[in-house]
């Protein structure tokens, strides 16, 4: 890779003397989005390793996949029911300053879960209160988060932005589970979140060093209801909205419920410990990152609504390899077909509805995309450990992966209707 120095002064202020990328990675162009991405994956990597520490901690105490799923809707229930507001507030305030209250939030989390596990008060109510905790601050961080990434990069970048930003989460999501799985069994649960809380000030740390972007315009006198009533409007009115929201709910409510039937495969299926649990998500992360390289090498800037189709379509459909493994290699080989695919529908999804978006509606719609991908999870999880409570989490993956296939089918009934009217 070679990387060459631009010294024309007609580039927008900040960009001048630039370090100059390869077309597929030239968000990396701008020097703010390459420290920003720096810090996310330093913290994706602490996040992977709690995440894979907590769904152990809570099979350990509990040996319940129910009472997984219930963490997992107590995590993620808040954006079901603030992801709308959120979008408002996001709209509102500094983007740089609400992301480093985050950020400071989540490290109190995490130092939280670690205070408890070392002490031994590691009870399963404890943690289910500090999961829900986080979520409240995950409402925020997510739409303020990617469209912070959009202001660095500006809307001619944001599909590469996005692509990298989806690599890079899904490259952590190789190591941390495994240094997880490792670091679980050599020394215990606590020193996993110790190490997701410094990861936190990683990125606090870039933020304080980061400018923060001119914020577009709004209304004067505008309430925050207006503003959510002017985000959901638009995005009702707006088909192409409506259809990507659609293919985000069925792979959201279906597939991307990793944290409950992945932890209880490798226990209840396999028979493996947290090493091999590790080593699964460590298979559906490199599913994951091919995806995104593949769609970073994509020519058009609009995601191809096809190819997301297609995408969305094997991925359901690998749930139900899912629900027929019972050994380690075909388990992991599934896993890295539906990542793979996964991603390529979550990160479309996410690029279509950026691109969308007018500037100063961006937040709102945003908060939409997380209010699918994030606030339908709950149900989702919730669903599927309860199944694999009652039925086995085999039949819960072919529940699910049946359940998938049907809605896209009537979703893409749904699309071509409108398309031939």
């Amino acid at each position: 890779m070679t990387l060459t120095f631009d010294h024309h002064d007609c580039r927008p202020p900040g960009m001048i003397g630039r370090m100059r990328f390869p077309t597929g990675l030239r968000a990396l162009n701008h020097h703010d989005f390459r420290r920003f991405l720096g810090a996310q994956v330093v913290s994706q990597l602490g996040s992977w390793m709690q995440s894979v520490a907590q769904s152990w901690l809570v099979l350990e105490l509990t040996n319940s996949p129910f009472r997984l799923g219930l963490l997992g809707a107590l995590q993620f229930g808040p954006f079901l029911f603030l992801s709308p507001v959120s979008g408002a507030i996001v709209d509102r305030l500094p983007r740089r300053r609400l992301l480093i209250v985050t950020q400071i939030l989540f490290a109190l989390q995490s130092l939280g879960l670690a205070l408890l596990v070392s002490t031994g008060h590691g009870a399963y109510w404890a943690i289910a209160l500090l999961a829900t905790m986080a979520g409240f601050a995950n409402t925020l961080d997510q739409p303020a988060r990617q469209a912070f990434v959009t202001a660095l990069v500006g809307r001619g970048d944001v599909l590469n932005a996005v692509v990298l930003t989806s690599a890079a989460f899904n490259a952590t999501r190789i190591v941390g589970p495994a240094a997880a799985g490792l670091l679980i069994g050599q020394i215990g649960i606590a020193p996993a979140f110790v190490v997701n809380a410094l990861s936190f000030l990683v990125v606090v740390l870039t933020l304080v060093r980061l400018a923060e972007p001119a914020r577009p315009a709004r209304s004067a006198g505008t309430s925050v209801l207006d503003q959510i009533g002017e985000g959901v409007a638009y995005a009702w009115r707006t088909p192409r909205v409506r259809l990507f929201l659609g293919l985000l709910f069925t792979v959201s409510f279906t597939v991307f419920n990793f944290s409950v039937y992945v932890p209880v495969l490798a226990r209840t299926v396999l028979g493996l410990g947290p090493a091999g649990f590790g080593l699964l998500m460590t298979a559906l992360g490199v599913g994951a990152v091919l995806g995104a390289l593949t769609l970073g090498m994509a020519s058009g800037e609009n995601p191809s609504i096809m190819v997301v189709f297609a995408a969305a379509t094997v991925a359901c459909g690998g749930l139900l390899g899912l629900s027929l493994c019972h050994r380690v290699w075909t388990t992991a080989s599934c896993l890295v077909v539906t990542g793979f695919f996964g991603v390529i529908v979550v990160a479309s999804c996410n690029t279509a509805l950026q691109l969308a978006a007018p500037d100063a509606l961006r937040g709102r719609v945003l908060s939409l995309y997380t209010w699918v991908y994030f606030g339908l999870f709950p149900i989702g999880a919730f669903l599927i450990g309860a199944v694999s409570e009652r039925w086995g989490v085999s039949r819960a993956l072919f529940v699910a992966g049946l359940f998938g296939l049907a809605t896209l089918a009537v979703v893409g009934g749904w699309w071509r209707r409108g398309s031939a009217g």
